[in-house]
């Protein structure tokens, strides 16, 4: 072992501190990026250039020059770009069409869409067909004599079935007893055997500071009741589901926008399908019947915030536009000739479904047929923030089992209010800010958060060992199942057991979460890299100056290097930094050291899950 790697490894069993830089610190990254959860701004300004005589130099040569002139990777302009040159017939006449001037719809939501309409042909070619309508409303029947539709079987929830009696296919047909205030109705269940249980919230806490760009928030949930699931549990590093609602607000807007009257929004209704798996989420692709109500499907089964407009929602409201010059600027948007504005439309920023109505008013089409083509509304994931099978704590003469979780807020412009929530992150703010308020009036909170244990092979969890040297290396809230591995990690400390952690923030004061929670030896195993304070570095940075630990880590008889955090400037960055380090360390060329971490993570020694 050359004689670094051997001073390196005495000083770690000595203290465990990462080594001190002995140079100065490294320019930041190149694949610094604004969307990442770490990077904001590049540490050392950059000096103007001086004024000279235009060149004729080519400056796009390679993919990393695109990247570095657009901001975007090739991937990135490919997925917003249809490809058809539509971008550069904006505005432009085509011989031989006649063409009119269409008054706009005069009101903020349809400003808001930034839409670039010029004169409109008269006649419009390639409009698609109306969407097959896949679902249908029919009102629940009141006795088993009335059944007259063949019943289909569903997923879960209310069944019916062919070899049942009229007076149980009666009894079947009626709204479960189930309270989906607080969980989704039961077709909308995951995957047998995983239902979404509705876990209450035992407490909540905001980690950022004020001055912070994003908000994070802790969550402490009570699961001592969570249904027993053989050969299920929760891991050090592994992630649940959260089935989180739309916000109800925005629920109601909806029902408002398509005129559904306030006595049918929470009476039972028959829900006819032809085929597909909504309103399920993992079910097989079979026609269902099933009861529920108008508002529960809304709230639990569409998405209605996070995908932008779709041609065929647009038509759907194009054929029930009452104003003919609404339907004239939808149909023109689904037609060949409104390619190029359409495209504008969809590659900007994701557009609410309650945007969309607001801006077309007079487009009210029947809710069912609206449904069928609405987005699946998923549920989301996030990494468990502590040691699962450590966290307990005693209350009215009964041991609780907690988990515990963070979540970072995910804010996108708004036409009404400026900045709307995202629908998993903004369900938990919505959940964590009512608890406070509760707690502070002297009320007992009694809030839920509906959940279930992850199905995804979570990498963190699946590679987490308790031998081993261990690099954690993570930015913003990608930090936060690390805290459960070095909680884990510290009951067992040894010489072959050290577990390091490299967490970038932007600044300590506001942004770093769980300062203070690692463990009796947080100072010795935890190093914090600001962005925008101190030195300004990266996290990336920190991993070049630290070549001689990751080197001896990723060398180490079950060695592990995880990476956690935003894709965007982080996880390239790190990436990037981590082939330096093989470059250096191990003599070997870029392809040759990007390949060597490629088969590392083969053997499940170097695993990054980046988003």
């Amino acid at each position: 072992m050359p004689s670094q790697i051997s001073q390196l490894l005495a000083e770690s069993v000595a203290d465990c501190v990462p080594e001190e830089p002995t140079n100065s610190s490294v320019a930041p990254s190149l694949t610094y990026s604004e969307d990442s959860e770490d990077q904001d701004e590049l540490a050392h300004p950059i000096p103007l250039p001086k004024r000279r005589r235009a060149s004729t130099r080519l400056i796009a040569q390679s993919v990393a020059d695109i990247q570095r002139i657009t901001g975007e990777s090739t991937q990135q302009i490919v997925n917003r770009c249809c490809g058809g040159g539509c971008c550069f017939k904006l505005g432009k006449r085509t011989e031989g069409l006649e063409y009119e001037e269409v008054p706009q719809p005069d009101n903020d939501a349809f400003r808001s869409l930034g839409l670039k309409f010029f004169e409109i042909p008269t006649t419009l070619t390639g409009i698609p067909d109306m969407p097959e309508q896949t679902a249908f409303f029919q009102p629940v029947k009141s006795s088993a004599k009335n059944i007259t539709s063949p019943p289909s079987p569903t997923d879960s929830g209310v069944e019916i079935d062919a070899d049942t009696s009229l007076e149980q296919q009666a009894k079947k047909l009626q709204l479960e007893d189930l309270d989906t205030t607080i969980q989704p109705p039961s077709f909308v269940q995951p995957h047998p055997p995983y239902n979404v249980f509705p876990a209450k919230l035992h407490n909540t806490r905001e980690l950022t500071r004020d001055g912070a760009e994003k908000r994070t928030f802790h969550f402490d949930l009570d699961v001592t009741d969570y249904p027993e699931e053989s050969g299920m549990d929760f891991k050090v590093g592994g992630a649940i589901g959260v089935s989180a609602p739309n916000d109800a607000e925005a629920v109601e807007e909806i029902l408002d926008l398509l005129m559904v009257p306030r006595f049918l929004r929470d009476k039972p209704v028959l829900l006819r399908t032809t085929k597909g798996r909504w309103p399920t989420v993992w079910g097989d692709d079979q026609a269902r019947e099933l009861v529920t109500t108008r508002r529960d499907l809304l709230t639990w089964c569409c998405d209605i915030q996070s995908y932008p407009p779709t041609k065929p929602l647009l038509r759907i409201l194009a054929e029930y536009a009452q104003d003919e010059n609404e339907r004239k600027l939808l149909m023109f948007l689904c037609a060949a000739e409104g390619q190029g504005v359409f495209c504008d439309f969809r590659t900007g920023p994701h557009i609410s479904l309650s945007q969309i109505l607001n801006a077309f008013p007079s487009a009210k089409p029947p809710m069912d047929v609206l449904l069928s083509s609405l987005q699946q509304l998923m549920p989301r994931f996030y990494s468990l923030s502590n040691d699962p099978h450590e966290s307990y704590e005693m209350r009215d003469g009964k041991q609780h089992r907690l988990i515990e979780i963070a979540v970072t807020v995910h804010e996108t412009s708004d036409w009404k209010t400026g900045t709307r929530k995202g629908v998993g992150s903004g369900f938990f703010q919505r959940q964590s800010l009512k608890f406070l308020d509760q707690v502070a009036a002297g009320k007992t909170p009694q809030l839920y958060i509906p959940m279930f244990k992850g199905l995804m092979a979570n990498p963190l969890a699946k590679q987490f060992v308790s031998d081993g040297p261990m690099l954690l290396i993570g930015a913003g809230v990608g930090i936060a199942p690390f805290r459960g591995f070095v909680q884990r990690r510290l009951k067992n400390a040894n010489c072959a057991n050290k577990v390091w952690v490299l967490q970038g923030i932007r600044d300590s004061l506001v942004d770093e979460l769980y300062s203070g929670e690692w463990g009796v030896h947080e100072d010795e195993v935890k190093r914090v890299i600001q962005s925008r304070k101190g030195e300004s570095r990266y996290v990336q940075d920190e991993v070049v100056h630290q070549a001689d630990l990751v080197w001896y880590i990723i060398n180490s008889v079950d060695g592990r290097v995880f990476v956690c955090g935003s894709s965007k400037g982080m996880g390239e960055g790190v990436e990037e930094a981590l082939i330096k380090v093989a470059m250096d360390k191990g003599n070997l060329e870029h392809d040759e050291a990007r390949r060597y971490w490629d088969l590392k993570k083969d053997a499940g020694q170097y695993i990054a899950e980046t988003w």
